[in-house]
């Protein structure tokens, strides 16, 4: 009983993929099939997607992406369970949530994408002998209760002897789009941000990255690919498809420069200046931050969900076999060349 939905993936991938050629990359017709994927937010951080939508190695596979910035995890996780979207990008920890709350439908992660935090600790001042001591006291604004950023955030901060709640504090009362302006508007000492809107302010002259938030976790899955459960059982196809493309952009990111990258990505940063997409590429690229295949291991999962007992967020964990499937990340790994 305990694996039957990971064997009845298996049955239902091996069907669909004697129909679509075993995970061919070519599409046996010119239609494609539009799928509807929102975003947690919109960074450089998710390079690899971009890249793949750029390369055109979605509609390699047949499909035709349309791409929605949710504004936060648990909006994401609200427009896959409800049906607007087929697909959902944020943090693994919205699919342990779901279980947990015991929806029989739920969220089944399919594919991960980044590799650890993307974050960066952003202060009002330059500050080169930064000391993660020196939060003592201090408010960090760290975006929604329960998201990555904030656990991560909580995870850091515990590795260096800080205790969120005593030691520093957390402000956890906006979501991620609302936090550059509200740190510029007087809040907060420090706030957690992404790229590109990290290094704009910084050459703006508005605020300071002061460290990175990946570099000092380590490896941990932030970023993964999740539909509903009953979709994934009628369309495994699909997810194939969508996870062989996810592969291909995580393989040419991982064969060329932080300059091509950047390059690559452009169009889905017009506004961003091409000296910090190349620098940001380069610093995330530098520090690992990109998975090098989709296969969200269990051991992986382990270390998230430990972080969320240790937050609070989590008085159980998950199964790995009931919130992860790792048959399309294995399959493209056979069958992308």
């Amino acid at each position: 009983m305990k694996r039957r939905f990971g064997i009845l993936m298996v049955l239902i991938l091996a069907a669909a993929l004697i129909l679509t050629g075993c995970g061919n990359s070519s599409s046996k017709d010119n239609q494609l099939t539009k799928i509807r994927v929102s975003e947690v937010t919109h960074s450089i951080f998710y390079a690899p997607q971009y890249v793949a939508l750029t390369q055109g190695f979605f509609k390699e596979e047949g499909l035709d992406i349309e791409l929605t910035n949710g504004g936060g995890a648990d909006k994401v996780m609200t427009a896959v369970l409800t049906g607007q979207v087929e697909i959902g990008f944020a943090g693994p920890e919205a699919s342990v949530y779901v279980y947990n709350e015991g929806k029989e439908d739920n969220a089944i992660v399919f594919a991960q994408l980044t590799n650890g935090d993307g974050t960066f600790l952003i202060g009002r001042e330059p500050d080169s002998d930064f000391q993660w001591s020196d939060l003592q006291g201090k408010t960090i604004i760290g975006g929604r209760k329960g998201g990555m950023p904030e656990i991560i955030l909580q995870y850091v901060l515990r590795n260096n002897g800080l205790t969120p709640g005593k030691d520093v504090f957390i402000d956890t009362t906006m979501q991620f789009n609302a936090m550059p302006g509200a740190f510029l508007g007087g809040q907060g000492d420090y706030v957690i941000l992404f790229e590109p809107t990290a290094s704009a302010m910084e050459k703006e002259g508005k605020a300071y990255i002061i460290a990175s938030l990946g570099k000092e976790s380590g490896e941990v899955p932030y970023t993964a690919y999740f539909a509903k459960k009953s979709y994934m059982e009628k369309n495994p196809n699909i997810i194939q498809k969508f996870t062989n493309a996810v592969y291909k952009g995580q393989r040419w990111v991982e064969s060329h420069s932080p300059e091509e990258i950047a390059k690559a990505i452009k169009p889905h940063f017009p506004d961003a200046d091409e000296q910090i997409l190349t620098t940001v590429v380069k610093r995330y690229k530098e520090q690992n931050s990109w998975k090098k295949d989709p296969i969200l291991l269990e051991k992986d999962l382990q270390v998230l969900q430990q972080a969320l007992q240790d937050s609070g967020e989590l008085s159980k964990k998950a199964p790995y076999d009931k919130i992860i499937t790792p048959v399309f990340g294995e399959t493209a790994l056979k069958n992308v060349k």
